[in-house]
């Protein structure tokens, strides 16, 4: 199950777990599109693969027999921030942004 963390570990925008704004990378790295679109050039600064939008969990479960939603699983309430400097976020994302993230 995701994780679904509460911000932008890049600006630390809050992305709630409703938000349609959120993007995360296969290891849940967590960031805003407005980071992932014109900062990180859809590059992990982690693993270096690309973005897609984070699925929105339902709040409640649908089936009466599962225990689904926020409301058996809640979002995380940790906050988490890149380790990378953003001197060191931009040669990665230079470095490899030419490659499809198929590619890397």
């Amino acid at each position: 199950m995701l994780e679904l963390r509460p911000n932008c570990e890049l600006c630390d925008k809050d992305l709630p777990p409703q938000s349609k704004d959120a993007r995360i990378c296969s290891y849940e790295c967590t960031y805003c599109a407005e980071c992932v679109e014109k900062v990180l050039q859809n590059v992990c600064p982690t693993c270096g693969g690309g973005f897609a939008p984070r699925p929105i969990r339902p709040i409640r479960s649908w089936r009466p027999e599962e225990k689904l939603g926020l409301i058996n699983n809640p979002a995380s309430a940790i906050r988490v921030h890149s380790k990378y400097t953003m001197d060191d976020t931009a040669a990665h994302v230079a470095r490899i942004r030419h490659l499809a993230p198929e590619e890397r």
